[in-house]
């Protein structure tokens, strides 16, 4: 059993040739005793974006706070706080912090998902 604040889970904050100004956390995960699913929450700064991938599990997205765009196979997407996005399996995606506000969602993967 697991009851927390976010903000005490440690952050990893990625920056690289793929991703800019995101801050991931392992909110529920395999540490935790989680079994069959991982939620993680990531923090996007003004202009930072996830990295455009793919891969073969499916995934949960649930805009907390912000607003954004979302690529789906080549289509963008207007999102904001209350959006949610499924994502299937080996479709190409990638969500980017387009406003001047912060930008948060969660993410559900499988266990078979890396975790961050």
């Amino acid at each position: 059993m697991k009851v927390t604040h976010y903000t005490d889970i440690p952050g990893t904050e990625m920056n690289n040739d793929m991703v800019e100004g995101v801050t991931g956390r392992v909110l529920i995960g395999k540490n935790d005793g989680a079994k069959n699913f991982c939620m993680r929450r990531f923090d996007v700064d003004p202009g930072g974006h996830a990295p455009r991938h793919t891969h073969d599990w499916e995934h949960e997205i649930y805009v907390v706070e912000g607003n954004g765009e979302v690529l789906i196979g080549e289509q963008w997407h207007a999102i904001s706080s209350g959006t949610v996005i499924y994502v299937p399996p080996n479709v190409d995606h990638q969500i980017k912090n387009s406003s001047d506000g912060h930008l948060a969602f969660l993410c559900l993967v499988p266990s078979v998902a890396p975790e961050m």
